[in-house]
């Protein structure tokens, strides 16, 4: 591998894996390290268990400057790294992400509250359960939703099992960050790639990004759900390229 170095970052419940269909395809460009957040794969974990947290491990391993792609909770992670270490981020990538997960006050561009509390109960009772039905969420009304799911499922546990305490954390943060207030401080570039069928975090989400940021560009993938780049490889791939170009 050659090139700049590109962080790519995981989404809950997942791991770097995930990123195997597109990561060869950017490797021709950049140097890409798919990294285990904190409490997945081989990353030890973090406590207390915080976006902060997050953001400076990743500051500590990658002192930078690097250039940040980030999907979903990864997105989250990556917005901020930004803001805490703005010398050390490049530009930005944002796949399927938002400034706030949950629905809330002024905010209706998430996921309900108590979906997310379902999800916080349902790691007690049935871990694998759980996890499952949260890939189906990703992959709803995808129109590859069947190779979506086929995909995510397939790479759930290549990495070993996440830790109980990341996967909680990681609900926490989805549960009570709100990066709206900062989002105007994130001056690197960035491109927003968002599914036009996303359900957990709907399309108006990046919409909001896209005025918010100061130098910001959506790349709308017609057809896609939470996952678009297991989706729409190609378009997904053409578009990181010219962006980070």
């Amino acid at each position: 591998m050659s090139g700049e170095d590109l962080v790519l970052l995981h989404g809950w419940g997942m791991h770097g894996g995930i990123w195997a269909g597109v990561r060869e395809r950017l490797a021709e460009h950049f140097n890409v390290h798919a990294v285990d957040l904190p409490g997945y794969g081989d990353s030890a974990s973090v406590t207390p268990y915080g976006l902060e947290q997050l953001a400076a491990s990743l500051a500590q391993g990658f002192p930078g400057p690097v250039r940040v792609c980030g999907w979903s909770l990864g997105g989250m992670v990556a917005q901020r790294w930004a803001l805490d270490f703005p010398e050390q981020v490049k530009s930005l990538v944002l796949v399927a992400s938002t400034p706030r997960f949950v629905n809330g006050g002024d905010w209706g561009h998430g996921v309900g509250q108590p979906i997310l509390e379902a999800f916080a109960a349902g790691l007690e009772g049935d871990y694998e359960g759980t996890l499952k039905r949260f890939l189906s969420l990703q992959a709803k009304g995808d129109e590859e939703v069947r190779e979506v799911t086929r995909a995510l499922r397939a790479s759930l546990f290549e990495r070993g099992r996440p830790e109980v305490e990341a996967l909680r954390g990681g609900l926490a943060i989805l549960g009570d960050a709100d990066l709206r207030a900062e989002a105007g401080r994130i001056a690197c570039p960035t491109l927003l790639v968002h599914g036009d069928r996303d359900t957990l975090t709907p399309l108006p989400a990046a919409r909001w990004l896209e005025q918010a940021l100061p130098d910001a560009r959506l790349a709308l993938v017609h057809g896609a759900a939470h996952a678009p780049f297991i989706s729409h490889r190609d378009q997904f791939v053409r578009a990181v390229k010219e962006f980070l170009a």
